[in-house]
């Protein structure tokens, strides 16, 4: 079982859940593990990270875009995720998502019109990511360094006007199945 730094077992709530649901098989898909090499594993080293996931799960890759048939939306959380934001729909806006789980990223922020609205996406402000899709939905540029958020974006479809930030080696990077316009 994973420990965070301060010696806590930080699974244990989501594993408890999933053996609620009956799940009879659950698959360890870390990028990461301390003392597991995944770049051994049979596979990673000729696919993507995302790839390598499905083929381990015997899911079809292209079924990662068919996240909105999977989560289950809170109109009320979204609605005040909104509020507290104070968006104005008649004022355009970016929504931009710098942190990843182990980087900031920084960008060139002159893409984005002086008279709109900057919006960062940042942990805290709700206890959800999906309460922050009509916050998308309504923004006319994403900026997102490589992370959960932008992996929400694309697998959702939101926006059209998408920024990407890189942050990692390339095969360590998701594969992206909407236009993004990659930036350094």
């Amino acid at each position: 079982m994973p420990v965070d730094p301060k010696g806590l077992f930080f699974y244990d709530e989501p594993m408890r859940r999933l053996r609620n649901f009956r799940c009879d098989e659950i698959i360890c898909l870390y990028q990461a593990l301390t003392g597991h090499n995944f770049h051994d594993e049979k596979y990673f080293q000729y696919t993507k990270f995302d790839q390598y996931k499905y083929i381990q799960t015997g899911v079809p890759f292209l079924h990662k875009w068919r996240l909105a048939e999977c989560i289950t939306r809170n109109p009320q959380a979204e609605q005040a995720l909104l509020d507290r934001l104070a968006i104005d729909p008649q004022v355009p806006y970016a929504v931009v998502h710098l942190q990843g789980s182990d980087h900031r990223a920084g960008f060139d922020s002159s893409i984005i019109p002086q008279d709109w609205r900057i919006i960062e996406v940042v942990e805290g402000l709700t206890p959800s990511i999906f309460d922050w899709i009509p916050v998308i939905e309504g923004a006319a540029s994403i900026v997102m360094v490589d992370s959960v958020m932008a992996n929400l974006v694309d697998q959702l479809g939101l926006g059209e006007d998408r920024y990407f930030i890189q942050r990692s080696h390339i095969g360590l990077t998701p594969v992206l199945g909407q236009h993004w316009t990659w930036i350094p």
